[in-house]
């Protein structure tokens, strides 16, 4: 049983009224849905699921998310696409069903994740065993005189010492196991630790610092608990490892002996969908499920730095990374020029120019970025770059979207998880406008569902512009 959402309300001074206009529009179909919660549209669902509980990765939804909605749009097996493909979750989950799945992911440590799943699911455990006990004495023997972690400003300093030395150490013995399937799952056990061994804590937009570094830390003094002995928690990472592994526990998300002729591995194609999607075939997917990086200035190479030095990102990579993803940083420079450029070197001028025609005709969206740079020009906002951020958020997005429908095949569904946002107390319906966005290029858009509980203002903007909830959605668009 669904309930329709509160409407929206317009707060403005400046008395905007073109998201009035566009709530009306789509009020009839935006409701809510029960059966979803906070817990099943984020990676907290997962954490008693295989493989997805060794990693904590927090900007994936869980399996059983994705399991309802393939039930719900499209029971039947098909070819299913996330184009910010993060852990991998949606291209698992489907092929466990027997899915054909294909994802896009720009950050090297979704693809790590989908190396260190496929090894997980090759490895003799048997034989895994046996290595961890050489591998143990070979660790107790083994002194290093270089480092194999080399660090990036912004992670200068994050590990104690002990357990920097002992990181080191161990992946220096790792590098000497000949099965590769047995050294990516060992490598992979530290991987999946570095958080814990650290002074630093993932606060979204950076990496929190423990005062207990020696580094500036800010005025606030934060104490994260306990740090880890590196040692300790990665010999108990890969004893859970071989429990998940361990024949009797009959894990639905491997692929067993019996599965593995009858499932076909995910493709997971490196890269920005911006650039990837232009250049793949159309009408070749029947669903797109995907969740893709909030409006909200999180910044996922700074979050994930440490595991990015793990696989050998330098500054330059990284700030090359922070540059190609999708814009949802104050430090993402505009894409206008490289979009031109890329569909032109396509001979796809006529779509560039369409998807453009969308974009700076639209009443909302125009609406937005006025609203923004009034607020900006009076001191309204935290971040002079905000406005900007926006505007390239919802331009790139009208990309994706126009690729997406493209891709699919008639009949075809996308389900998108999203965030409303806030900003200087002006409320973004990102789920309407990117839902309009997808109306104009040709989608049906069948229903917005609404989680039963919205999502809080920052306490900052609570102070000064009151309590008042976003909604978190999930779009259902069909071509």
């Amino acid at each position: 049983m669904s309930e329709p959402s509160i409407s929206y309300v317009s707060k403005s001074v400046l008395f905007p009224t073109e998201r009035e206009k566009l709530f009306e529009k789509y009020k009839d179909i935006i409701e809510t849905d029960f059966a979803l919660n906070r817990t099943l549209v984020s990676f907290q669902a997962n954490k008693k699921e295989p493989f997805f509980r060794w990693l904590k990765y927090k900007e994936g939804f869980s399996k059983k998310l994705i399991d309802y909605f393939i039930a719900k749009y499209h029971p039947s097996k098909g070819h299913i696409l996330d184009p910010f493909a993060g852990s991998a979750a949606t291209l698992f989950a489907a092929r466990e069903k027997g899915w054909e799945s294909t994802g896009v992911e720009l950050l090297p440590i979704g693809i790590y994740n989908v190396e260190a799943r496929l090894s997980a699911e090759k490895v003799s455990l048997e034989k895994f065993k046996r290595e961890i006990d050489s591998f143990w004495e070979s660790f107790d023997n083994t002194t290093i005189n270089t480092s194999i972690i080399k660090h990036i400003s912004i992670t200068r300093g994050a590990f104690p010492e002990e357990n920097e030395r002992n990181l080191n150490r161990y992946l220096t013995c790792c590098k000497n196991i000949t099965d590769s399937s047995i050294r990516k799952l060992l490598e992979f056990a530290a991987f999946s630790v570095l958080e814990e061994i650290s002074f630093t804590r993932k606060d979204g937009q950076y990496l929190r610092w423990d005062s207990r570094a020696n580094r500036s830390f800010g005025s606030t003094e934060f104490n994260k608990g306990e740090i880890y002995d590196f040692t300790k928690i990665v010999k108990e990472k890969i004893a859970e490892i071989i429990f998940d592994l361990s024949p009797d526990q009959n894990l639905e998300l491997f692929a067993t002996e019996k599965t593995q002729t009858e499932l076909i591995d995910p493709i997971i194609l490196k890269g920005s969908s911006l650039e990837v999607l232009p250049g793949m075939k159309s009408g070749i997917f029947d669903f797109v499920m995907t969740s893709p990086p909030y409006c909200n200035r999180y910044d996922y190479t700074r979050t994930y730095a440490l595991e990015l030095i793990f696989l050998n990102n330098n500054d330059d990579d990284v700030k090359k990374l922070r540059q190609t993803m999708l814009t949802c940083t104050v430090e993402n420079k505009e894409k206008l020029n490289y979009l031109e450029n890329l569909y032109t070197g396509l001979n796809r001028e006529s779509d560039y120019n369409f998807i453009n025609s969308i974009y700076f005709s639209h009443p909302a969206m125009t609406e937005v970025n006025d609203i923004l740079s009034k607020l900006n020009e009076l001191g309204k906002l935290n971040n002079s770059n905000i406005p900007r951020m926006v505007k390239n958020y919802f331009y790139e997005m009208l990309f994706v979207i126009y690729e997406m429908y493209r891709l699919l095949k008639n009949n075809g569904v996308v389900v998108m998880v999203n965030d409303n946002v806030r900003y200087g107390g002006e409320e973004i319906p990102v789920d309407l406008i990117l839902s309009d966005f997808a109306k104009i290029i040709g989608f049906k858009i069948k229903k917005i569902w609404t989680l039963p509980t919205g999502k809080g203002n920052s306490s900052q903007q609570m102070g000064e512009h009151g309590r008042s909830e976003l909604r978190k959605c999930v779009y259902i668009w069909e071509k």
